[in-house]
């Protein structure tokens, strides 16, 4: 009882980073401040695109990764962001990105994993910009997220007929013994793009791939368009929930948040 969800999304309108919150994953409310009202000096003030929010608590605070374009380098990057509280303002820390492979066309898509005492940054090398495979990676970084301890150790790359040659946008959780990797796959813009999974025994892999996606515009019979971006939360019953984004059914140009129940039998993600 009284938990509070925070749902944080790229750039709107007014805001670097849209947010809203809800007590139940149904019923959302959007904020009225922009929780990043500020970038990190590396970011290129011409392009202050923003994307792929993540947040999560440390102890002291909250850490918010973002993703946006390196004024250096021109490629995208991973900037991080502080707070005392999850409805912001975040401060941006550090003189430049937290993570900008330049030579792998940057980096995007930041997702945190805890295990233990640990803290890891999951992270997408930006290939795709620039004609270079795209992988995603883990990294060690410090408890509060705004410093890398270790190098990045690759786990996965597009190598499915359905992912399109791309794919992004990591969640990583361990369910009945197993790391299961979430992740998006083909194009974003249209109903292509979609969801799969790949689980391993070790954290670093090696990780297998399910060969379908689990979630797609076909799955959902045309009801979602698209669908990707997941994250998964505990419900208000203590049973997980998959939220992810996908557009609208309508034909509009809108792209809205969904919820569905998800179990993982065996350590496998099956939606409820």
């Amino acid at each position: 009882m009284g938990r509070t969800y925070h749902a944080y999304a790229t750039n709107g309108e007014a805001a670097n980073v849209q947010h809203a919150t809800s007590t139940d994953l149904l019923h959302w409310q959007p904020a009225h401040a922009d929780p990043l009202p500020r970038l990190g000096d590396w970011a290129e003030p011409a392009r202050p695109l923003v994307w792929a929010p993540e947040v999560f608590a440390h102890g002291r605070g909250f850490t918010l990764y973002y993703t946006a374009r390196d004024r250096a380098s021109g490629k995208q990057c991973i900037g991080v962001a502080l707070s005392s509280s999850p409805d912001g303002p975040f401060a941006p820390v550090g003189t430049g990105p937290l993570v900008c492979p330049a030579e792998q066309g940057g980096a995007i898509d930041a997702a945190s994993f805890t295990e233990g005492r640990h803290r890891y940054l999951l992270w997408k090398n930006d290939g795709n910009c620039c004609g270079l495979p795209a992988r995603i990676h883990l990294q060690p970084v410090s408890w509060d997220g705004t410093r890398t301890e270790g190098d990045a150790v690759p786990l996965i790359g597009a190598d499915l007929p359905w992912e399109g040659g791309l794919v992004e946008a990591p969640t990583l959780v361990r369910r009945g013994g197993h790391y299961v990797l979430l992740y998006s796959a083909d194009f974003y813009g249209d109903h292509r793009y979609k969801t799969g999974y790949a689980v391993a025994d070790r954290l670093t892999g090696p990780y297998t791939k399910s060969p379908q996606p689990l979630l797609s515009s076909e799955s959902f019979g045309g009801a979602v368009r698209g669908p990707g971006g997941q994250d998964v939360v505990p419900g208000p019953d203590g049973r997980d929930r998959i939220l992810f984004h996908g557009w609208s059914p309508d034909g509009s140009d809108r792209r809205l948040l969904y919820v569905t129940g998800l179990t993982f039998p065996d350590g496998r993600p099956v939606l409820g």
